[in-house]
């Protein structure tokens, strides 16, 4: 039985299977790009579930945005997303922190995801959130509600300076100033916390 990190892995465990220094090779563009299938560190539906039953899971959640040449959010973005069961639902740009993944990582991955590889997310020098977000399974715990699990978010404000192509699950994305009223009626539409989460990032960049 292999030996991590002088531990004896049991045989269910994650690491029973895998050698020594497994990872030590792993770049962060394995992550951003995926080394096969899957980036390293995935777990398959069966996993993830057992996993979302029994821990908190650490996600990202990043809301887009285009600056102009001073900095300022002249555009806010949101998602068109197809749900598991079918139904599309607006939303921010969403997903887990993989095993070995930094937080930058998790970023760069996740706006590509989404946006496609030409997004070109500037990922701030601080990692500084602009809120954390604890999503619940069961509803009324808290103003953040995800079904699937219990979900801790760190929360960004990312510009992206590139061409966004739709990808994955996503079947849009939408742009719209920061002071139109059509992003209020955006904010209405985004179900479970996801519209107050871009309330406070607003309010984060000064604009609310």
């Amino acid at each position: 039985m292999p030996v991590l990190n002088d531990e004896v892995p049991d045989d269910g465990d994650y690491d029973a299977g895998r050698s020594r220094g497994e990872f030590d090779n792993i770049t962060p563009e394995d992550f951003v790009r995926g080394s096969g299938s899957n980036p390293p560190g995935w777990l398959g539906p069966a996993d993830i579930d057992r996993a979302r039953h029994q821990l908190p899971i650490a996600y990202v959640e990043i809301v887009p945005v285009r600056t102009d040449d001073l900095g300022r959010v002249v555009q806010v973005g949101s998602l068109l997303r197809m749900c598991e069961d079918g139904a599309i639902e607006r939303t921010l740009i969403t997903g887990r922190v993989l095993f070995h993944e930094s937080l930058r990582e998790a970023i760069a991955r996740n706006v590509a995801k989404d946006l496609g590889e030409l997004a070109l997310p500037m990922i701030p020098s601080s990692l500084q959130p602009f809120t954390v977000a604890e999503f619940f399974p069961t509803p009324g715990v808290s103003e953040f509600h995800d079904p699937r699990q219990h979900a801790i978010s760190l929360c960004y404000v990312i510009p992206v300076a590139g061409d966004c192509k739709p990808e994955d699950e996503t079947l849009d994305v939408e742009w719209v100033s920061p002071n139109s009223g059509i992003l209020a009626d955006f904010i209405k539409q985004m179900p479970n916390g996801h519209g107050k989460l871009l309330q406070q990032a607003l309010a984060w960049a000064g604009l609310n």
